[in-house]
C-alpha cells in the first residue's frame, strides 16, 4: 500500500499479555543490562583486561537473542543493538593510551558512535527508533508485533520514527563532543563526576522528550484521522443531497 493510499485512521493496539510482557522485560533487562554489567565488573576486578571483560560480557545479549529466536521465531533487534554497542565499546577500549583522561574520552567516543549508528539507520528500511519503540510498545506477541509493524504504512508514524532517530543521533553526537572537550578543559577528578551525570541526564531528557513527542504525534494523527473522517462524511452527505436533488429535478421535468 502506497503512502497516498494508506488509510488515515490507525488501528488500536491489541490487548497486551501482562505475563508475556513481564517475562520479556525480565529477560531483556537481565540479559542485556544487569548480567553484562555484573560480568564485566567481576572479570575486571579479577584482573581481566577491559577488552576481554567487555567481549565476554557480550555473550549475554547473544544468549538473549537465542532465547528470543527460539521463543518468538524472530530475532530481537534490541539485543542485537546491545551486542553491537558492547562490541563497539570493546574495540574502543583497545585504542590508544589507558590513562584516566583517555578512558573518559573513550567513553565519549562510544556514545558518539551510538549517535552515528542512529543516523546511519536512517538509510535503512526502518530507523533504529522503530525497533526500540516496538520493544517498549508491544509485549512481543505476534499480534502486537504485527500491529506495530503495520503502523509503518502511515506517513505520520514514519515521520515520527525518523524524527526520533534523528534527534537521538544528533544529541548523542553533541553529548560526545561536549564530554570530550570537557575532558581536556577540567581536571580528571571533576570529570569523573561530571561524565556519568551527563550520560544519565542526557538519557533521561531524551527519554522524556521521546515519550512526550510520541504522545503529541499520536494525538496529531488522531486529530487528522477525525478531520479526514468528518470531511469524508460531509462529502458523502453532499453527494447524497445532490443525487436527491437530481432525482427531484428529473421527476418534475
Amino acid at each position: 500500500m502506497s503512502a497516498q493510499e494508506a488509510p488515515t485512521e490507525r488501528p488500536a493496539p491489541p490487548a497486551r499479555s501482562g505475563g508475556a510482557a513481564a517475562l520479556g522485560w525480565i529477560l531483556t533487562i537481565g540479559l542485556n543490562v544487569v548480567a553484562p554489567i555484573i560480568t564485566y565488573n567481576q572479570l575486571h576486578d579479577h584482573g581481566w583486561s577491559e577488552f576481554s571483560a567487555l567481549l565476554l560480557s557480550s555473550a549475554w545479549p547473544v544468549l538473549d537473542s537465542a532465547i528470543h529466536l527460539a521463543w518468538r521465531r524472530k530475532l530481537d533487534e534490541f539485543a542485537v543493538v546491545t551486542l553491537v554497542f558492547l562490541v563497539i565499546t570493546a574495540v574502543v577500549s583497545l585504542i590508544g593510551a589507558h590513562s584516566a583522561r583517555a578512558l573518559l574520552i573513550k567513553d565519549s567516543g562510544v556514545t558518539g558512535l551510538f549517535g552515528l549508528l542512529c543516523l546511519a539507520t536512517l538509510l535503512a528500511p526502518r530507523p533504529l527508533m522503530f525497533y526500540f519503540g516496538r520493544k517498549f510498545a508491544t509485549d512481543g506477541t505476534p499480534e502486537s508485533t504485527a500491529w506495530w509493524n503495520g503502523l509503518w504504512q502511515y506517513e505520520g508514524f514514519r515521520r515520527t520514527m525518523i524524527v526520533m532517530t534523528t534527534v537521538w543521533g544528533v544529541v548523542y553526537l553533541i553529548e560526545a563532543g561536549v564530554r570530550i572537550a570537557l575532558a581536556y578543559a577540567v581536571d580528571t577528578d571533576t570529570m569523573v563526576v561530571v561524565s556519568p551525570v551527563m550520560i544519565y541526564t542526557v538519557l533521561g531528557c531524551l527519554g522524556v522528550w521521546t515519550a512526550l513527542y510520541g504522545k503529541r504525534s499520536q494525538a496529531e494523527g488522531e486529530r487528522r484521522a477525525a478531520a479526514a473522517e468528518a470531511e469524508a462524511e460531509a462529502e458523502a452527505e453532499a453527494e447524497a443531497q445532490a443525487q436527491a436533488q437530481a432525482r427531484a429535478n428529473a421527476s418534475t421535468a
